[in-house]
């Protein structure tokens, strides 16, 4: 299925395919930078309903209260339903960004990236020693994902896969993330593990929160543009993993472009 990118028209977003790999990669490995987000950036997905109708998907950084407030309903109502009581609230940090999926003006997806700063991650409550040791090697830059909830009959694959590489282009270049944590209950560890190629550190622990246990995961960034590159150009397939459903490399380009309001032709991309 054809996903659409949508927002502000940028000089140059079309490129050509000669030399860009080259090219992006070098900028998109750079560094942090602070120009500010295209709040007109969307992504589009259609797929067709049970009752065979057209609809779209729509991804988003949440910008407003209502959002914010439509995604922490969203996690609320799944994580009951799943017995782990009431969640807390987003995280309102500045070095915290809620991703939504919305469908008909309703939010049926969302995942939070919160990058490592002096008020600590939110999965150090639950393995503190595990995170301060890779946060004492030199050059790492440390994030994680939490509050992730997904309620909508759309093809999983390709949906989680537009969700996760949105957020791991953010990632990179916003915050240039080197390790990935995200906290799972045990169950669902292999689905992570086999889908996104993350790998478990340390013992499962009682998650108090939602008194649960508890188990941490990793990835290293590094990996994940390996892998991007390595399913997406054909020279490996999987049926499980979701690489295969991440962007091409022209379509990953036009997601950066769109999340600054810097013309496209800044970058050196041709």
């Amino acid at each position: 299925m054809r996903r659409h990118l949508r927002g502000r028209s940028h000089p140059g977003a079309n490129m050509s395919q000669v030399d860009t790999h080259h090219q992006f990669s070098e900028h998109y490995q750079a560094g942090i930078s602070t120009a500010p987000l295209d709040d007109e950036l969307f992504v589009e997905f259609p797929y067709t309903d049970h009752d065979g109708e057209q609809k779209y998907l729509t991804f988003h950084i949440a910008n407003t209260k209502y959002e914010k407030d439509s995604a922490s309903d969203l996690i609320n109502r799944m994580y009951s339903w799943r017995g782990y009581g009431r969640s807390d609230a987003l995280p309102s940090g500045e070095n915290s960004t809620t991703f939504t999926i919305t469908s008909d003006d309703r939010v049926v997806g969302t995942l939070t990236l919160t990058a490592d700063s002096g008020a600590g991650l939110a999965i150090e409550k639950t393995f503190h020693d595990d995170i301060d040791g890779f946060r004492r090697m030199p050059g790492n830059r440390l994030c994680e994902l939490t509050k992730f909830a997904l309620d909508t009959n759309a093809p999983s694959k390709p949906v989680l896969a537009a969700l996760f590489h949105i957020i791991f282009i953010y990632g990179m270049h916003r915050y240039d993330c080197t390790d990935l944590f995200i906290e799972v209950n045990p169950r669902h560890s292999r689905f992570y593990e086999v889908m996104l190629n993350f790998k478990p550190v340390g013992d499962v622990k009682m998650n108090d929160s939602v008194k649960a246990p508890s188990q941490l995961l990793w990835l290293r960034s590094s990996d994940i543009r390996e892998y991007i590159d390595v399913y997406t150009n054909n020279l490996r397939t999987s049926k499980r993993s979701l690489y295969p459903y991440f962007y091409p490399l022209a379509e990953e380009a036009d997601i950066y472009t769109r999340m600054l309001r810097a013309p496209a032709n800044d970058m050196a991309i041709v």
